[in-house]
């Protein structure tokens, strides 16, 4: 049986109107929602002016794969949290700024971002530091649907 804990993940960027369909179809497929326990995720729900935050109570391994991999290949920043799974894992964000790679921060249940002495130690300075901890806590900050086809 699959590990399932709550998880939440907040997407921003700019997404071509040839992928809505897809991209809808892996948030239906995740069975989101814009609010904890509350109905199912629709195009209705797609946000007028802010990113486009979704959770779910019961998520494999607290992580949305197909979704996270659709947002890396469209180049589309998300902040993704999940909680803990005693025994198993510690709660984690997940963030990708919409280039490079997805970098991952050991959290708390409550969502904020822990830091152990080792990555203290490697950053050096409370500038080094302060900087990585702003980049595990950015968050998109809008999301938008634009005419057109994706790029090749």
């Amino acid at each position: 049986m699959v590990d399932r804990v709550a998880a939440t993940i907040t997407i921003g960027g700019t997404l071509p109107s040839s992928l809505l369909e897809t991209f809808v179809g892996l948030i239906e497929d995740e069975a989101l929602a814009p609010e904890w326990d509350g109905e199912p995720f629709t195009v209705a729900d797609l946000p007028a002016d802010g990113p486009l935050m979704l959770m779910a109570s019961e998520v494999a391994w607290g992580e949305f794969r197909e979704l996270e991999s659709f947002c890396v290949e469209h180049r589309l920043p998300f902040a993704r949290w999940h909680q803990s799974n005693c025994g198993s894992w510690g709660a984690e964000r997940a963030v990708f700024t919409g280039a490079g790679e997805v970098r991952t921060y050991a959290a708390t249940d409550d969502d904020t971002v822990m830091i152990d002495r080792e990555t203290v130690t490697g950053l050096g300075s409370v500038k080094a530091i302060l900087d990585y901890l702003d980049t595990a806590d950015s968050v998109p900050r809008h999301f938008q649907i634009v005419p057109g086809l994706a790029a090749s």
